[in-house]
């Protein structure tokens, strides 16, 4: 495999000519992704690794992008007059400022970023210097961007996830007794703060919520005093680390088997969790939330899996369907609104595998800071069955 033909896929256009009519001008999008290809590649184009070696840190990126090539494939099929280029953000030659500069003078109308956290600032500030959307398909985070209307959050704050998951609580479970089991840690206090702001606030009745904090060591003999054998305890998890969550789960499984009643409900971490289709975790009801649900039963997702299986003899992540969603709902959305596109980033149509509800985000002051798609997806693990709730 060689870099110039990486090169040549990747960063010149990723999808030209031949879709439409040499008189239909084309609609441009800027894809920025962190590809890795200088250091896959040598001085002399050839691969450092060993050819059936490929490295982790370089997966997420190019399943983005592979994606997002598939999603191209198919708008020209649909003839889309789009012309869409290809930045690799870890480029060893150009900064993320030169690539955006670049993207200027390419004239592009929209940005689709998968970016860190050290960049999205930077990606924000281009936006609103130019008057275009950037769409951050990856971080719950903001980076601390305020006053732009052309930055959007696909991936919802942490914020937005508790606020959430009270909602959710408050709809379902708002007689149950409800326990927050938690560990000592800034982004901790962060979660209480965030479930008691929104319950000084809400419409409905407030939650009643206990804070119990945890031993790094807790056992079984630390959550029994909370649990009952003959009302349910709602358990959340206020913490993001997932071994703990594990291990909360994990406890309080056994002693459902002691007769001890309790659900636990978890942080949008909780995705990336496989074990809990184990025997330990059986018996305890599982929830937790998410922005990213696809079943994969669709048309779509099903072509997609069939040309990965075909193809690469491989399953396609997660992000290779973020890659094609993206691409496909904000290049049409962009082809149909062409330059009001900004006032239209929360049209509804164009969903691929999932909704998104992509609402404004307002500071103390009642002003604008950005979009946010605010759309969860509430699933529970049951007995080793992982299914959407809500």
């Amino acid at each position: 495999m060689k870099k110039n033909i990486f090169f040549f896929l990747v960063l010149l256009t990723a999808f030209q000519a031949a879709m439409a009519q040499p008189a239909v001008p084309k609609h441009k999008i800027a894809i920025f992704t962190p590809l890795y290809l200088d250091s896959a590649f040598d001085a002399t184009d050839e691969y450092r690794y060993a050819k059936n070696v490929f490295p982790k840190f370089i997966n997420p990126g190019l399943e983005f992008y592979e994606g997002v090539q598939l999603a191209l494939d198919s708008l020209a099929k649909a003839n889309a007059p789009l012309e869409v280029y290809i930045y690799d953000t870890k480029s060893a030659t150009e900064t993320l400022s030169q690539q955006l500069q670049k993207s200027e003078s390419d004239s592009v109308e929209l940005i689709i970023a998968y970016c860190s956290a050290t960049e999205v600032k930077l990606f924000a500030d281009a936006g609103l210097k130019r008057n275009i959307p950037v769409i951050n398909v990856n971080l719950p985070n903001d980076g601390g961007v305020t006053g732009n209307p052309f930055f959007v959050l696909l991936n919802p704050t942490l914020k937005t996830q508790c606020e959430g998951i009270y909602r959710f609580i408050q709809k379902y479970y708002s007689l149950n007794d409800i326990i927050v089991f938690r560990k000592k840690g800034q982004l901790e206090d962060r979660i209480k703060t965030y479930f008691d702001d929104f319950g000084k606030n809400t419409v409905g009745s407030p939650l009643t919520l206990k804070y119990i904090d945890l031993v790094d060591s807790f056992t079984i003999n630390h959550l029994r005093p909370y649990l009952d054998t003959v009302n349910q305890t709602v358990c959340i998890a206020g913490s993001l680390d997932e071994n703990f969550g594990r291990r909360l789960t994990q406890q309080l499984a056994s002693l459902k088997k002691q007769k001890y009643l309790s659900l636990v409900m978890g942080m949008p971490t909780w995705d990336g969790i496989k074990d809990f289709s184990k025997a330990e975790f059986k018996g305890i009801d599982i929830l937790y939330s998410t922005p990213f649900y696809n079943p994969r039963t669709d048309k779509v997702s099903l072509a997609i899996i069939n040309h990965f299986n075909n193809v690469m003899y491989a399953r396609p992540s997660d992000m290779v369907m973020r890659g094609y969603e993206t691409i496909w709902r904000f290049g049409k959305i962009l082809l149909q609104y062409k330059s009001d596109i900004a006032s239209n980033l929360a049209y509804k149509g164009f969903n691929v595998f999932r909704e998104f509800d992509i609402q404004p985000v307002l500071n103390r002051q009642n002003m604008l800071d950005y979009f946010e798609n605010k759309k969860l997806y509430f699933l529970r693990w049951q007995d080793g069955m992982l299914k959407a709730v809500y």
